[in-house]
């Protein structure tokens, strides 16, 4: 008798779990909706999309941003099994600048600016995998302060001996710059000769991949060969002979016009015009070429001697730097939004990144609202612990 009473009421029970389980599942992709985008390309990517994650394909990873993603990141990406990137406002602001520009002018200079850990370099990947996209050749310095600071290895330059090498640090960028531009150093040619040794040179009409192999495998010359790079693509970008735009994409560009812990053997420091790369990545910095665009962040970590208060461009750039940038576009990159917020809060929820039961609370989110307040590195570093 019992149980044919538990059958009855198992069979009456039924359709309301089941309804009550579609319930969940449909809660569930609003949910994903919600802070997830389906559009991959920045190209499509709008106001509509704003707050929501969108998926890097493995493959622009390891071409894109062989060196450019910050370490962070790269660690959230392994943990997650996935890499988002959030769609923010001061992204497409410059995606947007990008798609409307004429090119047939001198380069625009765009600058992405904000407090520590608001999202500058996130924001510069994400316009950079756009110019990937669009097939544009990206010359991308992830980390400009690496130029200036912990030089492993500095050697009086071969070329002109009131600078500095870094041999080390210029043929790890080479082999960076070739992975993520292969497509063009089969097609690009050398405009000019280039004597390294008594018995080595790169003749005129060289192949640009020739000229990077060059740097790759005579170390000691990679410097210089880095400079040659930085020439030949200021002097043939917007060429009518051209078929490819230049993205000039810095992080830490105030570190070209900062000082230096870099030590002589005297002891003195070593100015960045002495160096080499610093040297050549300045001139890159002007506008007197056509064809591309510049697009940097000025950050605050890494800057030395300056107030940790500082992140206007101004303060960060100093005198001599701000009157080389100028004219430029400034991109605040503000905290997040209260949307931003949401879409962050939900994504770590979704991955499992929070695990501590009060923060899947509403107390425990607007604790973290204030912890945090809505900062998108502090975020980050709290929710770790949770």
């Amino acid at each position: 008798m019992l149980k044919k009473i538990y059958k009855l009421l198992a069979k009456r029970a039924l359709p309301k779990i089941m309804a009550l389980h579609r319930l969940s599942f449909r809660l569930r992709q609003t949910v994903t909706h919600y802070f997830r985008t389906q559009e991959n390309n920045p190209e499509f990517q709008c106001e509509k999309h704003l707050g929501q994650y969108y998926t890097l394909p493995s493959a622009h990873i390891s071409t894109a941003f062989p060196h450019g993603l910050p370490w962070r990141y790269q660690q959230q990406v392994k943990t997650f099994n996935e890499a988002c990137m959030m769609v923010r406002q001061p992204a497409l602001e410059v995606i947007s600048y990008l798609k409307k520009a004429d090119y047939s002018k001198p380069a625009l200079r765009y600058l992405f600016y904000g407090l520590r850990g608001s999202g500058k370099t996130m924001s510069l990947c994400h316009t950079v995998h756009f110019c990937h996209t669009q097939g544009w050749l990206v010359l991308h310095v992830p980390d400009a302060f690496l130029w200036v600071k912990n030089c492993k290895e500095l050697l009086p330059s071969s070329f002109n001996t009131s600078r500095f090498d870094q041999p080390l640090q210029a043929a790890e960028w080479l082999r960076h710059f070739k992975i993520t531009n292969e497509q063009f150093l089969s097609k690009i040619k050398t405009k000019q000769r280039y004597v390294w040794t008594k018995s080595e040179s790169t003749e005129e009409g060289s192949l640009l991949g020739q000229l990077v192999d060059m740097g790759i495998s005579r170390v000691k010359s990679s410097s210089d060969v880095v400079g040659a790079v930085m020439k030949e693509l200021r002097l043939q970008s917007g060429q009518p002979e051209s078929n490819f735009r230049l993205a000039v994409a810095v992080d830490g560009v105030n570190a070209l016009w900062g000082r230096s812990t870099i030590k002589k053997e005297d002891r003195s420091a070593v100015e960045p015009e002495e160096l080499t790369l610093v040297y050549n990545l300045r001139k890159l910095m002007n506008n007197d070429w056509t064809g591309g665009a510049i697009i940097s962040t000025v950050c605050q970590t890494g800057s030395l001697f300056i107030s940790k208060s500082a992140y206007l461009p101004q303060e960060l750039l100093g005198e001599t730097g701000f009157d080389k940038m100028d004219p430029f576009i400034p991109v605040s990159v503000p905290n997040y939004s209260e949307k931003e917020f949401e879409s962050c809060y939900l994504y770590y929820m979704d991955r499992n990144w929070l695990q501590h039961p009060q923060s899947l609370t509403e107390e425990g989110k607007k604790e973290l609202v204030f912890m945090t307040n809505r900062n998108p590195t502090m975020m980050e570093r709290i929710c770790s612990s949770l």
